[in-house]
């Protein structure tokens, strides 16, 4: 990864030195940017990477909402002789984005970064609920939202959570994130 990166860049076009032009963002980071070279599922660099990003924009005091696929654990519409009903697919993709939110988390917190993971499926063990009150509250003690057990079909206009977030800047991250 370069080190000054395009997102970086655009959020450290200050108006007065020690503002940066976005307060609060949400980004989607898609399965895809976890897997690194090898293809497919978590590389641990890669997601140290990320995360190493991650903080240095949060540091910069901009509140950060993530929005995480989970397409490189499992892609019900790709899977080649596995006939699965629409629904059960969808259900397990949503659990994908749930590992790779926890991933995400872990490499996060290693770097010294509070953190929250809430998600859309109930699953108190290991998020916390979506709730847009709470969510709000979590960016505005400093924590970095991580939103999971979401459908994937959110990537055309940036999500209805960053909207409902006031999000003031959506980016989009595929197979290279920044």
């Amino acid at each position: 990864m370069a080190k000054t990166t395009a997102a970086k860049r655009a959020l450290i076009k200050t108006v007065k030195k020690s503002e940066p032009v976005y307060k609060r963002i949400v980004l989607k980071l898609s399965g895809e940017s976890f897997q690194g070279p090898q293809g497919f599922g978590i590389h641990g660099e890669t997601i140290q990477a990320i995360a190493s990003e991650l903080k240095d924009v949060h540091s910069l005091g901009v509140q950060i909402a993530i929005m995480v696929g989970g397409g490189n654990i499992f892609r019900g519409a790709r899977q080649k002789g596995f006939e699965i009903d629409r629904a059960t697919g969808d259900y397990m993709g949503m659990l994908a984005t749930v590992i790779n939110a926890l991933a995400l988390q872990d490499a996060l917190e290693k770097d010294g970064v509070y953190t929250r993971v809430l998600s859309a499926i109930e699953m108190k063990q290991v998020a916390e609920p979506f709730i847009r009150r709470r969510a709000d509250r979590h960016l505005e003690k400093g924590r970095i939202v991580i939103f999971a057990g979401n459908e994937g079909r959110c990537d055309s206009e940036g999500h209805p959570r960053g909207w409902n977030l006031r999000c003031r800047s959506r980016a989009s991250g595929r197979r290279q994130i920044f």
